[in-house]
């Protein structure tokens, strides 16, 4: 059954890009930012999507600490998201940039975009997401994990070669109702077949805790990590791609009511796996051994299906980014992102994304510390310099731009590097090194 529906699944996504690709004339905007038409619907349904990829990860982390999960993984991209929706969004659709790589480069000079273009590949290049679909597919249908990965890189990033933004916005509504729905027939289904007794006797103490058993400052540090946010570049292309401001500040005020809402479904779902499965699960399994040992055979099916929506929803944006952003990475001074040749190099771009992302996610072992690593060099080298591209005030002087952006990524990543098995130096998060040297260049 779970053949089955994957064939529908995939071959509708096929019939939507087929679909749109006879409806629309693709320029480079059209192509890159969807003609800067993006409705209020279309915004939040990409976004939503998009923006919640690590369905793996949570089913991890709420397997293990239990509502924790909804403090670490919701609560501070809430704050940030909310942050960027006041701070951000508006400044960022009346600017005359396309993505956060031309930001730095009209700010800040060349050299700058091109740092900053080689951070935003590194921290968008999907292969958290990919490692899931290997690991959904491997487990479903007992293939290898690498052949898992290389499919599951295929069938999300195909489909953007030919539809660009366009393909990846119609997909991602369809991916939306598909996660929701899934997600919301499981939970209530476990509620009827089980009542709430095995979240009261089945599931530890301590995952009735804010903090899961963990140490506070690790969960304190994720406060710290969601300020990805304000530098997530989806977030960007999305508000680049809205109709309007208001259309930009307002999709995010709904997305994040959205996230709520999905949060609370994933966080009881991952209690129930608690309760239902044996301690010996492999954590990052918890979500699909829960559909296998709990759900019948068509409930299995349609949850596996909105699980690998969810994922795909996520790599198909990030591929994305990251393709064009490659593409701008190798093209001459002075050309313009928004140009056919920059449209032309993003298709071949997503070739060598696909490729990149595949390699990482097989040498890759966990969802989770991929997050917390990416986002821990990648905030600190990017937050501050981008939003000085917003806020004048924030500026330093061009020729220091560099050092400010590549010091406090490096100084993060050696501290992290010196930290095998999260025993940092000194005890102290390695973002936490790196936002204090890029305030520490800001200030000098």
């Amino acid at each position: 059954m779970d053949g089955v529906v994957l064939v529908l699944y995939v071959g509708f996504l096929v019939y939507l890009v087929a679909r749109l690709a006879r409806r629309y004339d693709r320029d480079a905007a059209d192509y890159l930012l969807a003609g800067r038409a993006l409705s209020l619907p279309a915004f939040v349904g990409t976004l939503v999507a998009s923006w919640y990829g690590g369905i793996l990860g949570v089913g991890e982390y709420g397997y293990r600490f239990g509502i924790s999960n909804w403090l670490v993984f919701g609560v501070p991209y809430y704050v940030a998201a909310l942050l960027f929706a006041f701070f951000v969004a508006g400044r960022a659709r009346r600017s005359p940039y396309v993505s956060i790589p031309d930001a730095l480069r009209k700010n800040y000079g060349a050299t700058a975009g091109r740092i900053g273009g080689a951070v935003v590949f590194v921290m968008t290049a999907p292969a958290a997401y990919v490692l899931m679909i290997g690991t959904l597919f491997a487990f479903v249908f007992g293939m290898p994990a690498w052949l898992g990965v290389l499919l599951g890189t295929v069938l999300s990033l195909g489909y953007v070669v030919r539809g660009g933004l366009r393909a990846v916005v119609r997909t991602d509504l369809f991916q939306f109702g598909l996660m929701f729905g899934a997600f919301a027939v499981a939970v209530l289904f476990l509620l009827a077949r089980h009542g709430i007794a095995p979240l009261r006797d089945g599931v530890p103490a301590t995952h009735w805790t804010w903090h899961g058993g963990n140490d506070p400052q690790y969960v304190l540090v994720w406060f710290f990590i969601a300020l990805a946010t304000l530098i997530e570049p989806a977030f960007y292309q999305r508000v680049f791609a809205a109709r309007s401001p208001e259309t930009a500040r307002k999709g995010i005020f709904v997305s994040v009511a959205f996230w709520i809402f999905f949060d609370g479904l994933t966080t009881l779902a991952a209690l129930y796996a608690r309760a239902l499965l044996p301690e010996t699960t492999d954590p990052i399994l918890a979500f699909p051994e829960l559909a296998m040992e709990s759900f019948p055979g068509w409930l299995a099916a349609l949850f596996f299906i909105g699980m690998l929506a969810t994922i795909m929803s996520t790599v198909d944006t990030n591929g994305f980014i990251a393709a064009a952003t490659l593409a701008n990475l190798v093209a001459r001074e002075g050309e313009e992102e928004l140009s056919e040749r920059a449209a032309a190099r993003t298709r071949i771009g997503i070739l060598g994304t696909g490729v990149w992302v595949a390699v990482l996610a097989v040498l890759s072992e966990s969802i989770v510390d991929l997050w917390h690593d990416l986002g821990s060099i990648g905030t600190p080298a990017l937050l501050l310099p981008m939003l000085g591209c917003l806020y004048a005030r924030l500026r330093i002087r061009r020729a220091w731009v560099p050092v400010w952006i590549l010091a406090p990524g490096a100084l993060a990543a050696v501290w992290l590097f010196a930290g095998a098995g999260g025993r940092y130096p000194l005890g102290i998060e390695p973002i936490y090194v790196g936002l204090g040297a890029s305030v520490a260049i800001r200030t000098v």
